[in-house]
């Protein structure tokens, strides 16, 4: 019998020195242990960012960290949301990677939510009236 499909192209993997980024997460994660905890109002307010002029976005002055939180969220969750259409559509390793993006994505979310319900806001309701 005739295969009527081709195979799938074979992945090309990118090398790369595991040993640098072992190290790199060890010295974060060393950080993260030794540091004190934080209280999100002993944060300072953001400063504001020069931007390219070509940039038509840039980071405010003076914005608290809760509200940060607050837009982080937000954003989290329209990308949450983009990733789960693209995973349909998505087959074989990119849906594994799509995947792995969006699991990033709900995990990194879930950190922000919980420091925001820690803080008396509800994500929900920032959600809801975006």
């Amino acid at each position: 019998m005739k295969k009527t499909t081709p195979d799938d192209p074979k992945a090309t993997g990118i090398k790369r020195d595991d040993h640098q980024h072992d190290e790199a997460t060890r010295r974060i994660l060393d950080a993260m242990l030794q540091a004190p905890p934080v209280s999100l109002d002993s944060l300072k307010p953001t400063q504001a960012l020069k931007t390219s002029p070509k940039s038509p976005f840039g980071v405010l002055p003076d914005i608290r960290a809760i509200e940060a939180l607050s837009h982080v969220s937000l954003m989290l969750k329209s990308t949450e949301e983009v990733s789960d259409e693209i995973t349909v559509f998505a087959s074989g390793i990119e849906r594994g990677l799509v995947w792995s993006l969006v699991h990033s994505v709900e995990m990194s979310r879930s950190l922000v939510d919980a420091l925001l319900r820690a803080n008396g806001v509800d994500p929900e309701q920032i959600h809801r009236s975006a």
